[in-house]
């Protein structure tokens, strides 16, 4: 079963689109799903390997990149799910490097590929940053748009967050830093100025630019027994620790979007299924869980500080194998937080902060 988006929202959100932008290359209406070749011939046939949150502005992260093997993954696939470098020339270069690697890369932009600042170029804003790496992403043969690959659907999502995604309980009496001085996209981003971080304006936005691909993702539906679907942002708040667990309780105001979680249902259907797959990024938590009938899956290659302190590393089991030999791969493990949740209940109302977190703060 496949779930109708609203009508309404999609026909407000197109219109706000349109007004924005004017119609360009990257945003054509594709009739069919572009057919790759085949990226199988190994003894596992073909593999999908996924990874987010390269911030190769890094130079340990770039070292990183650098280190993957130029001849194990000539066959192989690899989703990149958004914020790969801040500035323009890490972002060919890193992408340079995987198309170099891997047979077929997809990419999907994160909220760190479009800031504005340290380029030595002024950009009018972040949508022109955005389309000179979409344009970047063909010259590289990186896709942007739907594709299949062997008989597997593959879809980027564009999306951004808002601030109204977080429903849950805010936690009382202590003083939490503004959402404008905890994220940098607040400074570091330049959009119009009917575009804004503070309401749904820029979550519309992206998610209309899904409309124009809607033709090629019914062809994969109706084609494709197996469908990944993926996105930088985050789709469910329960995709991400309780606000007491967080050092910034306010994190899920500015980590996703209600319009990505009806799109992934429009795609994957509302009940899900075996073959219902979305891979994430953003909030640098590894994670692997299923939600009413989807797995969700985040593989994040993240800050260097991050990574010597997560008990799973990153450097030697990334980018994960998340599809090979015809089916998914097993659990991605251990991820803290997603083991976490599969044996405890969420629970939001609970405001209390955990004590890894309340030495951080001081009652009001």
């Amino acid at each position: 079963m496949v779930v109708s988006l609203n009508p309404w929202r999609l026909s407000f959100s197109q219109r706000h689109f349109n007004k924005q932008v004017p119609a360009r290359n990257f945003l054509r209406q594709i009739k069919r799903p572009q057919i790759l070749p085949s990226a199988s011939g190994g003894a596992f046939g073909l593999r999908v390997f996924v990874i987010s949150d390269l911030h190769t502005d890094y130079s340990e992260n770039m070292r990183w990149v650098k280190s993957l093997s130029s001849t194990r993954h000539k066959k192989d696939v690899l989703i990149v799910a958004g914020d790969v470098a801040e500035t323009f020339n890490n972002f060919i270069f890193t992408m340079s490097l995987l198309k170099d690697r891997f047979q077929h890369v997809l990419f999907v932009p994160g909220n760190h590929d479009l800031w504005c600042r340290y380029e030595g170029v002024d950009y009018l804003d972040s949508l022109e940053k955005l389309n000179k790496l979409l344009d970047a992403c063909r010259g590289l043969g990186v896709d942007t748009n739907p594709v299949v690959i062997d008989g597997v659907g593959i879809i980027p999502l564009f999306s951004w967050y808002h601030e109204s995604f977080d429903r849950e309980k805010d936690i009382p009496g202590i003083r939490v830093m503004s959402l404008e001085m905890a994220c940098k996209d607040f400074q570091a981003c330049k959009w119009p100025e009917d575009l804004s971080n503070r309401d749904t304006s820029l979550a519309l936005y992206f998610d209309a630019m899904n409309e124009t691909k809607l033709d090629v993702i019914k062809e994969i539906q109706r084609t494709c027994s197996q469908i990944i679907s993926f996105s930088h942002f985050v789709p469910r708040q329960e995709l991400c620790p309780e606000k007491r667990m967080l050092f910034y309780p306010n994190l899920p105001k500015i980590i996703g979007s209600d319009s990505l979680e009806v799109r992934i249902r429009s795609i994957h259907g509302v009940e899900g299924g075996a073959s219902a797959c979305h891979v994430f990024g953003h909030t640098h938590f590894c994670w692997d869980a299923v939600l009413d009938g989807i797995r969700y899956v985040q593989a994040p290659l993240a800050y260097p500080r991050e990574r010597n302190r997560r008990m799973n590393g990153g450097e030697n089991w990334l980018p994960f194998r998340i599809y090979s030999d015809g089916k998914y791969a097993d659990k991605l493990s251990p991820c803290y937080w997603s083991d976490y949740y599969a044996a405890n209940p969420r629970a939001p109302h609970n405001t209390q902060l955990a004590p890894w977190v309340a030495k951080f703060y001081k009652q009001i």
